[in-house]
């Protein structure tokens, strides 16, 4: 536009701002979390355990006691069919699979990894490989660590293979790559066949190589047509590097967040490696809750009817912020967001320079989001442009006024920038 008609069109977005102030908003999208009409969905699996034979596993053991360290076998049997695996390559453990990635972290910096020559923390230095924008705990865990962090591009179809291939071959100290693979955190990417396979064969200066794999969203569809991934482990099979990645999932936002089945899937000999240094942690994860899951759940297929009633609930969310978005902002030139077909989140970008200035207006009007900068290493955006939007926990009405908030908080700081570049 004009230089005049920015400067209406400033005027006016200024006028909504304060509008919106006057309303002394409260709305929350900061993090990925369940609506209650999700969690009422699994509410039926407190009652779930009303027998004397339903507190023993299909093994004779008595769940109200000690012991199963790895998990149940009829858990594993379920929750085997979520990551792709045979029952012997998963270890079923207690509520968070966060707790596991980060325990697999600490595992392999205080003992080293199966195979390794040396524990992690005991070498020169020790770096992880971060597509981003990318999950803020992954890199919280590194920090938390003292791990570097190599930002890696996102494309359409995964992380840039061409950047993780040239790191991992020259670059000894690089020990492991993050990776969300299927409908990623927050972009809703899924990796494409191409990826898992280079993923599988690439060649790694560290023998010590880990693919931390989590596919936290690996059922979470929005759609009738859900994607589907390559199996990596099956891939690192066939290339003969089978140790090369520990795969995690969870029930975390399946049924109830704080009260889940945590999984890792991985070969014998990281699992023989996991379970030997949990062995020291724990006498074993909660059994009657993995009990009560697969009770509930029956079988694959009442999982599936169950993640189809999610999916009821929140895909209308999703939709309604597209529609928002590409009303309000769509053809603008200002900002860009995905469409994905699964998982928690949308991922939008502004222009450079301005996603710092858009969380802090809205946080201003009462809409509070993830902070910008976090679905990077360091908290730290280097284009200051990416902001995830978490549609899930908000009503849809609460919802819309908060994209609408979004909206005129982007366009105002757009407009602000240009008028200043002038």
């Amino acid at each position: 536009m004009s230089m005049h008609k920015n400067e209406e069109r400033l005027e006016s977005l200024q006028k909504s701002y304060e509008q919106y102030k006057s309303q002394n908003l409260n709305l929350n999208m900061a993090r990925g979390k369940p609506c209650p009409e999700q969690m009422d969905l699994s509410n039926g699996m407190m009652d779930v355990l009303t027998s004397k034979d339903s507190l023993k596993s299909t093994d004779g053991t008595d769940l109200r006691n000690y012991g199963g360290l790895d998990g149940l076998p009829e858990a594993k049997e379920l929750f085997s069919k979520i990551l792709d695996v045979d029952t012997d390559e998963i270890v079923i453990g207690g509520n968070s699979s966060l707790s596991m990635m980060h325990d697999s972290i600490a595992q392999a910096m205080m003992h080293g990894v199966a195979g390794g020559e040396m524990p992690w923390a005991k070498q020169d230095k020790v770096k992880f490989l971060c597509p981003s924008p990318g999950y803020d705990r992954h890199f919280a865990i590194c920090e938390l660590f003292n791990i570097e962090m190599i930002i890696v591009d996102m494309k359409e179809d995964g992380p840039d293979m061409d950047q993780v291939e040239k790191l991992v071959r020259v670059d000894e100290s690089v020990k492991g790559i993050w990776c969300v693979p299927k409908y990623s955190n927050p972009t809703g990417i899924v990796y494409s066949d191409e990826v898992v396979e280079r993923l599988a064969s690439m060649e790694t200066k560290a023998a010590d190589f880990r693919i931390f794999w989590d596919n936290a969203y690996a059922i979470h569809h929005l759609t009738d047509e859900p994607k589907e991934i390559k199996n990596l482990l099956e891939e690192c099979k066939k290339q003969g590097s089978p140790n090369r990645v520990l795969m995690f999932s969870s029930t975390s936002k399946v049924t109830f967040p704080g009260s889940g089945v945590a999984m890792l899937a991985a070969s014998q000999e990281n699992l023989d490696t996991y379970r030997k240094n949990i062995s020291f942690q724990t006498i074993g994860p909660d059994k009657l809750n993995q009990k009560r899951h697969v009770e509930f759940f029956k079988n694959v297929d009442g999982l599936k009817a169950h993640m189809k009633k999610h999916a009821e609930i929140i895909e209308p969310k999703f939709r309604a912020v597209i529609e928002i978005l590409d009303q309000q902002l769509g053809g603008k030139d200002i900002a860009s967001w995905d469409r994905p077909d699964g998982g928690y989140f949308i991922s939008l970008d502004t222009p450079e320079g301005c996603a710092k200035e858009v969380v802090g207006m809205a946080s201003e009007l009462g809409v509070t989001l993830t902070g910008a900068g976090a679905t990077f290493p360091y908290n730290n955006d280097p284009k200051d442009q990416n902001i995830r939007i978490a549609p899930t926990f908000p009503s849809e009405a609460e919802l819309r006024k908060a994209i609408e908030v979004l909206c005129v908080c982007i366009e105002l700081a757009s407009l602000k920038k240009t008028v200043r570049a002038s």
